[in-house]
């Protein structure tokens, strides 16, 4: 690689700089002069000769083509005329002349191919003089550093200062507001420089602080650029505020600087100030000695100096050093002194500030009156260059500080070695020549093989030269290097060099920065282009590292084309060849190698031929001068691109082969029709839409990159294919085979082609499988074709040498015809697999029957054992695609259970005896189907089963399922019927329900607000015929998922004292209040359930589990059954203890009652509850506290309300529900609880009969009345509750008859004063229908013996009612 010139700006509108900066004057065209004042004729035949002849190829081949100038003289040298300045960031571009300026700033825009480009159009253009007759000298633009911590070193604005012939210093921000002035020296500026910071790159190195430096003919004055940055911040605000307020602007105190009187030098035109030095211990010696003679004192440590370097005349070059520390006065005190008292006398008499608002009698005294200017320090000459004819033009230093480059009037670059004073090296024949430098960083990779890898970066310098007179550009290396490059450029441009970056910047702020900077930019006034230069760092190195440099650069060059979207393939493989063959370094060129075949869009032809080009170059190279590795590499690549080619071909011939009758598929078609119902409804299920992305199709083509990277030589000449990722290896098994199984290639050729390449057939085997395994879909719409072609590939693979042994024991199995099982088996697309065991099964039993008859002998062992395994794997595969299809089928939307379980034969192995069961119960879950719908189609099956043969039912089953429309609801009973017929064993009824059981108690666990999963749990286990199995699953239900919950809430109550709110369950227990109810009326079902099943264990003898024949080598867990049959019993007091309490928590949760339930146990019964209902406990036994049987029996009696209460809005002759509070069988609960806790069954009814009488319930009552024993008392409530039914009538009612009112007065005494007494507020139901109150006063008559002391008042009160009733 080579310089380059980058176009990375253009201009707009330079016509109309160029028109108003000369709208005054018309250019004059180019005249040619006399070029004889102070000059001499010089020879260049030497330069002209080596220019001529061509000896630079590098000039040659970079060189770019001169654009022609336009009529309108844009072409004409006005640009030399102005004064211009570009900023480092080149966002901001400055032309000035005279007292005119323009102000360019970068824009972006899109071109007509859409790409964004930076251009630089006029923000600003105006008149900067502000006194009479002053013209602008010099200027330069400096981007200010943003202090924000989120900055990453883009400025944050640029400030143009501008010096005049008056002597003014004048700063400016982008949009041409004048921010300060400052007149520092009466004499014209001459030249305008900037120094910003560094980031040093040895320790050794001095570190440079920020600095402006203005030349005046015989003064020179620095500013700090600390002090310049903050004052510049400062007035930009200032301004802004002043113009947001609509106020005048405060005039800022004047800047801090040194101002020196360069002396003994006859012409000054231009300057370097080189920054702060310390010289060495010699140095210091000899310069003592030289200044002060032998007896000169040296001071213990060196001075730090300012150094400064001039230009100009007599001497031709002059070195100034100003001593750290001196007494040269920071010219700022009065500035300091009157900086609080901002008056506008002493500014104009002490700082000379301009160009601040001011009344105008101000005005008129500044433009009167100049403001005092302060005096230069005298600063003599150490040494300089002396030449009396030489006139020095302009002076350039390097960013490194260490050398400058000097022009002169007689045509000569001079550079200078700033350190040692003296000149170095010297070029002729550059008249008016520009000069710039371009430091250049090592890139990575560059010493990537060389020993110093791990030392810092290293840095070459590039000296640019531009000769306007011959419009050439060139790049020379230091200090002695040779020139690298040389472009022809127009004779207008001008070189912009700016030699600073940022301002503002700090060893701190810059961390982390990446700034953005143009070191060199060539500007072309013809076609308003901007221009820098590229330099590769390797042109600056010695020849033997340069090749190894050039190598990393070519292959950089080779990653450039290769990401390029616009070369067309033979401009690539011209290219790229063309860099391969001049890449020196082997391994440099292995890596290009390899990175040019892991390109993607590279094709496959290219790849070819640049492989064959390179192979031919390395047999020609001798052995000893390359790798080994290298050639092996380009050979092995080049066999793999042939057999992508040839492959590739095959898939698209035209001639295919015609597939001969093969004997061994004989009986395939009968197999096919056998499976075809279930194959289709499978693919039918299989069948519905996806998303898919287009690059993931199988269809697209394999990428030859892709094919190269999974393919491997060894070194015997075979090839090894890599197997990384599933996605790949069955993008290379599509690529070679499913052209064959489609029909479209011959196999024959395809195989022969493979097998020639040296590819093993057992990994041919297992890409044919992958390829047969992933396109289910394709091969199920034309199995009997598919399924041929498989055959024939098959086979083909099989002939192979070394697919099959040749000889194997019999008594073993074939490796070969093992790995095809292997395949099937794990598949989890059971349709295909099926089809590729049926047909592997034929061809195995062809090979071996072949093989016995070429032996003329019976290997029956061999045979057996082989094809016995065949059988047991078809089996087993066919059982799996009716499962998998039963898995397939869709669940209801809004089901819970998720995307349907992928099963394969491996996984059900694994699964151990119930992995079968364990399937079918979670699909039971996701059809979210009830137990008694279960319960049917289980009970169909065995119907079927008892009415035909097992064997006919399982095929006739097979072979009907699809007779219905696909609509049909009866189909997924069918399916499950199906299954279950084929899984005898395994799904029998009760290890179906028991898994189903299990899985819907799992379900509920995680989500126990879901409280219907452990309703249906438990309605599953109600289902199981077997008490010993219900009794282990009820069991291990209990202690798994039940007992934790179930204690929490016993706790929760008993901390409560009553049913608990629904925060508290949620936190407690888990749950809301709600599904807590649901939860303990769960709980005592199970509690009920495993008492049963306890009584029946003694009864019924335990179950034999048993797997079909075909699945007895399942390994894996046992299932829920065998674990369930392996627990131990229960102890029955305690399961009934623990229902007890279930059924006093679900009561006092459903009727919301005040209780403490464990308080209702006496001690020995707390401590019975929640232990293993295994073990034997101590129980409560003897009578009770009467106190503990007062609770209970007022615990009792509230629920008995409640229950009452609850059924008040149901009628008398309505039935009521079986779950809910409203449930019948409440109030029979109650007594049996009564019964457990030692309460009088008596009494619960008695109050259950007054309860119902209370609440107008009469009907319910006069049932419930039936079951009381003692009548006497139940009389006496029963009277007293009539009594205030009709006090109610008579004395409360809103609506009292004239008739009531005389039968009260009618009535005896004692009666009148009995209903008087009665308080009707306690009935819930007062305004009873007078016939039921006359029914239920004619019980009472009944009821009461007459020897009754109430018996009486019974009489008096039925004569009131019937007379009550008559009115």
């Amino acid at each position: 690689m080579s310089c380059s010139l980058l176009e990375f700006c253009r201009l707009q509108e330079f016509k109309t700089v160029r028109d108003f900066l000369f709208q005054s004057q018309k250019i004059e065209p180019v005249e040619n002069k006399n070029q004889t004042d102070n000059e001499l004729s010089w020879d260049t035949s030497d330069w002209e000769s080596a220019w001529d002849n061509g000896d630079n190829p590098e000039e040659n081949s970079t060189s770019a083509t001169t654009v022609e100038e336009d009529a309108a003289g844009q072409g004409q040298p006005w640009l030399q005329d102005c004064v211009v300045s570009l900023s480092p960031c080149s966002d901001l571009l400055v032309v000035a002349r005279d007292q005119k300026a323009v102000f360019l700033s970068a824009k972006w825009r899109t071109d007509d191919s859409g790409r964004e480009e930076m251009t630089l159009a006029v923000s600003w253009s105006g008149i900067l003089g502000t006194e009479e007759g002053e013209c602008i000298t010099s200027a330069i633009s400096i981007p200010l550093a943003s202090q924000k911590r989120s900055s990453t070193g883009r400025p944050d604005w640029t400030c143009v200062v501008v010096g005049f012939t008056s002597g003014y210093v004048r700063f400016y921000t982008e949009s041409g507001v004048l921010l300060l002035a400052q007149l520092l020296h009466e004499d014209p500026v001459l030249r305008l420089k900037c120094r910003t910071y560094e980031i040093p790159r040895h320790p050794g190195v001095t570190e440079q602080h920020e600095e402006m430096s203005i030349l005046y003919p015989a003064a020179l004055v620095t500013i700090d650029g600390f002090s310049l940055f903050q004052s510049l911040r400062a007035c930009r605000n200032q301004v802004a505020r002043a113009t947001a307020a609509g106020s005048d602007v405060v005039p800022p105190p004047p800047l801090a600087y040194k101002k020196w009187g360069l002396q003994e030098m006859d012409t000054i035109v231009d300057h370097s100030s080189v920054g702060i030095m310390t010289l060495c211990v010699f140095d210091q010696m000899k310069n003592a000695s030289i200044l002060g003679g032998f007896n000169a004192s040296v001071k213990g440590s060196p001075p730090a100096m300012s150094q400064y370097i001039t230009v100009g005349a007599g001497p031709y070059t002059g070195f100034y050093y100003a001593v750290e520390g001196s007494s040269q006065p920071l010219l700022s005190h009065v500035a300091l002194a009157v900086a609080s008292k901002l008056t506008s006398a002493l500014f104009s008499a002490a700082s000379g500030w301009l160009g601040w608002n001011k009344n105008k009698n101000e005005e008129e005294v500044a433009q009167k009156q100049k403001p005092k200017v302060e005096p230069a320090t005298p600063l003599g000459i150490r040494f300089g260059l002396p030449d009396s004819r030489r006139h020095g033009e302009a002076i350039c230093l390097s960013p490194c500080n260490t050398l400058a480059g000097v022009t002169d009037d007689f045509g000569r670059v001079t550079l200078l070695d700033l350190a040692r004073g003296i000149a170095i090296r010297m070029w002729k024949g550059y008249r008016d020549a520009q000069l710039g430098w371009l430091q250049v960083q090592e890139e990575r990779g560059d010493r990537e093989y060389s020993p110093s890898a791990s030392l810092p970066k290293r840095h070459a310098l590039f000296l640019i030269i531009y000769a306007p007179r011959r419009g050439i550009l060139e790049v020379w290396a230091m200090q002695r290097g040779p020139r690298v490059g040389a472009f022809t450029v127009g004779k207008h441009c001008k070189l912009l060099y700016a030699g600073y970056r940022l301002m503002g910047v700090n060893s701190v702020t810059s961390q982390g920065w990446q700034l953005h900077t143009q070191q060199v930019c060539l500007l072309d006034p013809t076609t308003g282009a901007l221009r820098t230069v590229n330099i590769p760092f390797h042109l600056a190195l010695s020849d033997k590292k340069s090749e190894r440099a050039k190598d990393m650069h070519l292959v950089k060059k080779l990653s450039a084309i290769l990401k390029s979207r616009d070369v067309d393939p033979e401009t690539l493989e011209n290219e790229a060849r063309n860099v391969l063959l001049d890449i020196k370094h082997p391994a440099i060129k292995k890596q290009a190698l390899e990175s040019l075949l892991s390109h993607k869009n590279t094709p496959v032809s290219c790849l070819t031929n640049i492989m064959c080009a390179l192979n031919d170059t390395l047999k020609e190279q001798a052995a000893d001068e390359m790798d080994a590795s290298l050639p092996q590499l380009c050979s092995s690549q080049l066999k793999l691109l042939r057999l992508y080619t040839d492959i590739q071909q095959l898939q698209s011939a035209a001639d295919t082969e015609t597939c001969a009758e093969n004997d061994s598929l004989e009986g395939i078609e009968d197999e096919l029709s056998r499976v075809g119902p279930i194959l289709q409804r499978y693919a039918q299920l299989t069948s519905k839409p996806s998303v898919s992305f287009a690059q993931d199709s199988p269809d697209s083509p394999l990428p030859v990159q892709a094919f190269l990277s999974q393919m491997e030589c060894t070194e015997d000449g075979k090839v090894k294919v890599i197997r990384r990722s599933e996605t790949e290896w069955n993008q290379l098994g599509n690529f070679m085979f499913w052209g064959c199984l489609c029909g479209r290639s011959p196999p024959h050729k395809v195989c022969d082609t493979l097998q020639q390449a040296g590819i093993s057939p057992q990994q041919l085997l297992s890409l044919l499988l992958s390829v047969w395994l992933q396109r289910e879909k394709e091969t199920l719409t034309k199995p009997a074709e598919t399924v041929r072609h498989l055959h024939t590939l098959l086979v083909a693979l099989s002939n192979i040498k070394g697919a099959v042994e040749e000889s194997w024991d019999p008594q073993s199995i074939s490796p070969w015809w093992q790995q095809v099982r292997s395949t099937c088996v794990q598949s989890h697309n059971a349709a295909a697999a099926l089809l590729a065991a049926l047909v592997a099964h034929r061809a195995a039993k062809a090979s071996i029957t072949s093989r016995a008859d070429s032996k003329l002998q019976s290997e029956w062992e061999a045979v057996s054992l082989e094809l016995e395994q065949w059988v047991v794997c078809v089996r087993q595969l066919e059982d799996v695609l009716v499962l998998q299809t039963l898995l397939l089928v869709s669940s209801p939307q809004g089901t819970a259970g998720g995307a349907a379980a992928q099963c394969s034969t491996k996984i059900l192995l694994e699964g151990g005896t119930g992995g079968i069961a364990d399937s079918v119960s979670k699909w039971v879950f996701r059809q979210n189907m009830v137990p008694e719908r279960l319960k049917e189609i289980l009970h169909k099956k065995e119907v079927s089963e008892d009415s035909e043969d097992k064997q006919e039912q399982r095929e006739g089953g097979e072979g009907n399922e699809e007779k219905k429309n696909e609509g049909d609801p009866d189909k997924t009973a069918e399916l499950l019927v199906a299954v279950c017929q084929r899984f005898p064993h395994s799904l029998s009824p009760d290890l179906l329900f028991a898994h189903c059981c299990w899985e819907y108690v799992v379900q509920w666990n995680k989500d126990p607000e879901e409280s219907r999963y452990l309703s249906l749990a438990v309605e599953h286990l109600k289902l199981i015929s077997s008490p010993h199995i219900q009794l282990g699953i009820s069991t291990m239900m209990w202690n798994t998922f039940i007992v934790k919950r179930f204690s929490a809430a016993a706790f929760l109550m008993e901390k409560v004292g009553k049913a608990p709110k629904d925060r508290l369950c949620r936190r407690d227990v888990g749950m809301g209040d709600k599904a807590m109810t649901s939860f303990l009326s769960c709980c005592v079902q199970l509690l009920q359930i495993l008492m049963e099943a306890d009584s029946a264990t003694e009864e019924v003898p335990a179950p034999e589990l048993s797997v079909e024949e075909a699945w007895s080598g399942a390994e894996g867990p046992a299932s829920i059954a065998e674990l369930a049959l392996e627990q131990r019993g229960i102890h029955y007091p305690l399961v009934q203890h623990h229902c007890l309490l279930a059924s006093l928590l679900h009561a006092a949760m459903s009727f919301s009652v005040k209780v403490k339930p464990l308080s209702l146990f006496d001690s020995k019964g707390k401590n019975a509850f929640f232990r293993d209902l295994t073990t034997i406990q101590l129980m409560p036994s003897g009578d009770m506290d009467p106190s503990l049987v007062s609770m209970r029996q007022e615990f009792l009696l509230r629920v008995l309300t409640g229950w009452v209460q609850a059924i008040d809005d149901a009628p008398n002759s309505t039935p009521l529900p079986s779950t809910g509070p409203k449930a019948n069988w409440w109030p029979s609960l109650c007594l049996e609880l009564g019964t457990l806790l030692q309460v009088n069954p008596d009494i619960l009814q008695r109050h259950l009969v007054c309860e119902l009488y209370n609440q107008g319930l009469d009907l319910r009552a006069e049932e419930m009345m039936l079951e009381v024993q003692d009548k006497d008392v139940l009389g006496s409530q029963l009277l007293v509750l009539t009594g205030q039914r009709l006090s109610y009538s008579l004395l409360h009612s809103q609506s009292q008859t004239q008739a009531a009112m005389e039968l009260l007065a009618r009535l005896p005494p004692t009666l009148c004063t009995w209903l008087k007494a009665m308080d009707p507020s306690e009935l819930r139901c007062p305004l009873v229908p007078l016939p039921q109150t006359s029914r239920l006063v004619s019980r009472l008559v009944e009821m009461l013996p007459e020897n009754h002391a109430q018996y009486s008042l019974a009489l008096h009160l039925l004569e009131a009612v019937d007379v009550l009733a008559t009115d």
